[in-house]
């Protein structure tokens, strides 16, 4: 079945069109007239990925300060079933739940309930009176020792707290079997209750730092995470498709993760099990949302905190979390302890990369045309975004697909961004 773009809007250059394909096992989609070559560029780049099977359906934005100027759909939502890719498919975005996590904190900061630099609120041992992981003893048992210095909240907004994942740190897994930790699909607190890997400040490591940030929103706000979220940032923003539970029509329009297969196919996976009535919701990762209602949240951090009428950050915060707070500290390359989950993750290899509050930090300019200055991230699944305050765009790729940084779907993210900063040349 070759790709179908569906209900695309066609707005590089200006010019604003819709074409819907007639099916979903279309041969050849119909194209508006208004169909320009950087649109066309943009769908060729993505269909070609679709058609090759490098991934089993994508959706594709992009906007810079003046609106969206690329929307496209193609692909499946499963390879095993018939339903097509549409811009309104429901994703597990993961990781890219950290952005709006930090989103929330520094509303927060804005009302003094948080400060950067001080010591964070006590509200958890492992917050208030951390341990440092030094290594095992003989009997396998582990070694801990106090932090010489406090956690504030810029160690974990930038991850240099010294939390980890057990998927890219052999010792944190170590620790979790060792204590008898609950598996993280548990929902229960104890998941991330974990001592540091190194001290506060000292280097960056990705780690639950952001399921902490998350329990502080809470604790300082008076609110639950998906109240404060639904509250303070979807609601205003006009995001009705994400939150931490999908609703029966939302779930029908989700598409399913996909594992890469040792020769390179890809093999769908049945629908997640959703945690009920989980003892916290992470501010870390498990959130659902569409391309759409993503893209309207960057498309907010891209105004200085403002979008389609509505500010929930002031241009000054924006600003200021998108700045380098991690100093000569490199950030950003991570080693696979899990294959099945992760490979190893470096996006721009040789590259200087540091961290925002919130995301990964481009020092130089990337190699598919995002400026010095530019933040991104992604998803384990797959999903990535990247926001330019120099050129004024911002844009993401969602697929479904395991294990994260996949080499196909992050060049497919590379080739999206390198067609749009072509496309804006036109």
């Amino acid at each position: 079945m070759t790709s179908t773009p569906h209900t695309r809007r066609d707005v590089l250059k200006g010019t604003v069109a819709l074409a819907t394909a007639a099916s979903v096992g279309a041969l050849t989609p119909r194209r508006s007239r208004a169909q320009t070559p950087a649109r066309a560029q943009v769908d060729s780049v993505l269909r070609q990925a679709v058609d090759a099977r490098e991934v089993p359906g994508v959706v594709a934005m992009a906007a810079t300060d003046k609106g969206l100027i690329y929307e496209g759909a193609f692909g499946l939502r499963a390879l095993d079933q018939t339903a097509a890719m549409t811009p309104d498919t429901v994703f597990r975005i993961a990781s890219m739940t950290k952005a709006i996590t930090s989103v929330a904190a520094m509303q927060l900061y804005e009302q003094g309930k948080l400060k950067l630099e001080d010591p964070v609120p006590n509200i958890d041992p492992a917050l208030g009176s951390p341990q440092v992981l030094e290594g095992f003893d003989g009997a396998g048992a582990p070694r801990l020792r106090p932090a010489k210095r406090p956690i504030t909240l810029r160690h974990l907004l930038t991850h240099t707290a010294g939390f980890n994942y057990d998927i890219w740190n052999a010792n944190a897994g170590r620790y979790i079997k060792a204590a008898g930790l609950p598996p993280r699909a548990t929902g229960k607190v104890a998941t991330i209750r974990t001592p540091l890997g190194f001290d506060p400040g000292e280097k960056w490591e990705y780690g639950v730092n952001t399921d902490w940030v998350g329990r502080l929103v809470e604790a300082q706000s008076g609110q639950s995470l998906d109240a404060y979220f639904r509250d303070k940032i979807f609601a205003p923003l006009g995001m009705k498709d994400s939150g931490y539970v999908t609703s029966p029509e939302q779930r029908a329009r989700q598409a399913r993760v996909h594992t890469r297969q040792p020769d390179g196919s890809l093999s769908p996976q049945p629908f997640e099990t959703v945690p009920v009535n989980p003892e916290f919701w992470s501010g870390g990762g498990p959130l659902y949302s569409t391309a759409r209602d993503y893209l309207t949240f960057l498309q907010m951090l891209l105004g200085g905190g403002s979008v389609n009428g509505a500010r929930i950050l002031k241009a000054e915060t924006v600003e200021l979390m998108e700045k380098n707070h991690t100093g000569a500290i490199p950030a950003g390359v991570m080693k696979t302890e899990m294959p099945s989950l992760s490979n190893d993750v470096d996006f721009f290899p040789g590259a200087p990369l540091r961290w925002g509050l919130g995301f990964m930090l481009n020092l130089q300019p990337g190699p598919n045309g995002r400026s010095a200055g530019t933040v991104s991230w992604g998803g384990i699944f797959n999903t990535y975004y990247w926001l330019d305050p120099a050129k004024r765009v911002t844009g993401l790729i969602m697929t479904q697909i395991l294990p994260f940084a996949d080499a196909r779907a992050v060049k497919l993210y590379g080739k999206f961004e390198n067609a749009i900063y072509e496309a804006m040349k036109g």
